[in-house]
Parts: C-alpha cells; structure tokens; sequence
C-alpha cells in the first residue's frame, strides 16, 4: 500500500507541470511571456500554474507587426495528474494542460514611401 501511495504522488507531482512549443512565421522572433522576456521562437515554454490560467506572448521581429496573443491551459487532459487527483485531490488543479504547440504568422510591416 505504502508503494501505491508512493507512486501515485510520484505520478501526480511530474504530472504538474505543463509544456508547449511557441512557433512564428517566420521564425526568430522574439518571444515576451506574460510581459518577460523569454526567448526566440520556436520557444519551449513550460510551467506549473493551475488549470485555466492563461499567459500573454508578444512576438516582435523586425520588418514586422508585433504580435500579441494569448493561450491557457485548459487545452489537453493530464492523465497523470487525473490519476492522482483520484487518490489526492490537489493534482486536480493541474488537470489540464496547454496544446503541444502554439503558431502564430507575423504580419510583415507595410513599407511608405
């Protein structure tokens, strides 16, 4: 019994945390999440906030609009966490997951003359 229990909080604390893959077209923009800087695309992004919490990103490239977006996680099931939700209430909270990946088209600035 004392290795099931050991197991299923094992299961539950991995199954917490949440990974994506930020895209652009074209790629090498830079990536701003939820206000900080973070990277250039593609970006892996990766955290442990609860589910339903949603993020900002921002993608800046010369010769380009910015572009803002946003995305949540309440996208895929946790197995892993849903298994130990039904021994442990709390991974409940992390049942869901954000989409493999996110892409996004940068739109190129209009030139004047």
């Amino acid at each position: 019994m004392k290795r099931l229990l050991c197991l299923i909080l094992a299961i539950s604390v991995t199954a917490c945390a949440s990974n994506t893959i930020i895209n652009s077209t074209p790629n090498g923009a830079q990536v701003y999440v939820n206000g900080e800087k973070a990277g250039t695309t593609p970006y892996a992004y990766s955290d442990t906030k609860i589910i339903g919490s949603t993020n900002t990103v921002l993608l800046k490239k010369d010769g380009y609009q910015d572009f803002l977006a946003s995305f949540s996680r309440n996208d895929n099931v946790n197995v892993g966490a849903l298994i130990g939700g039904l021994f442990l209430f709390v991974p409940f909270l992390w049942v869901m997951n954000y989409k493999p990946t996110y892409s996004y088209e940068l739109e190129e600035l209009k030139k004047t003359n």
